[in-house]
């Protein structure tokens, strides 16, 4: 059959815009990270150069022939070129393999890549045990665009401290990338500064292999010290959904990146200091009024044995000093009784900022037993603070370097305990504690 040459060249064009996404060369700037991972289903992030077509094919480790690939997702500009990828159809407590594919060609890795769903346990015997890492300020260095001088951030390799550890999943406590001043007021300096932060070569093994959480604080929401009125708090809400892979945001009916997850007998509760904060004063709010009914809502619900709240800025230390809880009187005073009125026990704060870690403990007037862990800085600088008047500090528990939290729950119903270590850049543990619920 004969075709004009009009009607050849239509033919071509459709056949080039179907193709496309597979004739370009498309490749990843970072990733795989393996996000929200569940029962029956995990997410998996990635970032590309380029508009790409991406698709996520995965097996259970010892049934290769079992292959399932996800529907084909196509990445786009306005996204930073990200995309979140959902395995479905898994199986409790399995290992599966996983791949990334590029417009229809694997992504070459050096390892395996993996995940394990959870196992199922209510009603069939004891809480599994679990640990997970925690930590704060990650500053990776970038010298066209930081202050002269000594470089802010360094000990990278204590990314790799973490990976060593095979934690069940890690959470981010704020401060993950540090905007600098020429990245917030845009978008694109927005998205630029989360680029280059997860791109460092060292995070790459750590979350490819392990579930990755977040929150943010002051730095990756916005300028240091930001409040609720810092005018691209969109752009940054946006960059952080893009780049994260929690399973949900704006919990309780609130506008930020409220969310909750649980694992275990645990839950998580991660919680948005920045996007109704006040400026500072004794009556001011950080969580807001609707977030914080939310919070002591779900505390209330809560049957696990640990009830882990995560927040940027320190909650239970009284040292009323740079952006702690302990300035913002009535919101903090509103928490910490709704916790003793109704006797809400193994609540946990998980906080970051303060450059440095420490653990402090206070027993309300009901006897009922809080414990705040602030775990601070993964890769920026570091400054012990022993002068500072918290008197809930636990002694000893100052730490002034580089550090990250690692945190174990085990035992039986009824010998269920925390375990807490404070580990440095080369993975060496320099702080232990103990906290039964």
């Amino acid at each position: 059959m004969y075709l004009g040459n009009k009607k050849r060249m239509k033919i071509n064009v459709v056949l080039i815009l179907l193709f496309l996404p597979f004739m370009m060369t498309g490749q990843l700037i970072s990733g795989p990270m393996l996000g929200h991972v569940t029962y029956q289903e995990a997410t998996v992030w990635v970032q590309c150069k380029e508009s790409s077509n991406l698709q996520l094919r995965y097996w259970p480790a010892d049934q290769i022939k079992s292959v399932k690939t996800t529907m084909p997702v196509v990445t786009a500009s306005d996204h930073g070129y990200t995309a979140h990828l959902v395995a479905g159809e898994l199986m409790p407590g399995t290992t599966y393999v996983y791949e990334i594919w590029v417009n229809g060609k694997k992504v070459k890795e050096k390892n395996e890549q993996t995940f394990k769903t959870p196992a199922v346990w209510k009603y069939r015997g004891n809480a599994p045990d679990f640990d997970f890492v925690a930590g704060s300020c990650f500053y990776i260095n970038e010298e066209a665009f930081d202050r002269p001088g000594q470089p802010y951030g360094g000990d990278y390799k204590i990314l790799q401290s973490i990976h060593k550890d095979r934690p069940d999943f890690m959470v981010w406590l704020g401060d993950n990338t540090y905007l600098r001043d020429a990245d917030w007021d845009s978008k694109s300096g927005v998205y630029h500064r989360y680029s280059h932060t997860r791109a460092v070569n060292e995070l790459q093994p750590l979350i490819a292999n392990t579930p990755q959480y977040a929150i943010w604080d002051d730095h990756d929401y916005g300028p240091n010290d930001s409040d609720r009125s810092y005018y691209g708090k969109e752009w940054t809400k946006a960059a952080f959904q893009d780049f994260w892979a929690n399973p949900v945001y704006g919990a309780g009916d609130t506008e930020g990146i409220t969310g909750a997850f649980s694992y275990s007998d645990a839950d998580f509760f991660l919680m948005d200091n920045r996007w109704y904060r006040s400026p500072q004063s004794p009556s001011g709010e950080i969580l807001g009024e609707k977030q914080l009914d939310w919070l002591i809502e779900a505390l209330r619900y809560s049957t696990a044995t640990f009830k882990f709240v995560c927040i940027g800025g320190q909650t239970l230390s009284d040292a009323k000093v740079f952006e702690n809880h302990a300035i913002y009187v009535s919101e903090r005073q509103k928490l910490l009784t709704a916790i003793d009125h109704y006797a809400i026990k193994g609540v946990v704060f998980l906080t970051g900022d303060r450059h440095h870690s420490e653990l402090t403990s206070w027993i309300s007037p009901g006897g009922i037993k809080v414990y705040d862990i602030t775990s601070s800085a993964l890769t920026s600088s570091t400054n012990a603070h022993p002068e500072e008047p918290n008197t809930g500090r636990v002694e000893g528990s100052m730490v002034g370097v580089r550090n990250y939290a690692q945190i174990k729950i085990s035992g039986d119903k009824a010998t269920r305990m925390l375990s807490l270590h404070f580990k440095d850049a080369d993975g060496k543990i320099i702080y232990t504690d103990t906290i039964k619920p």
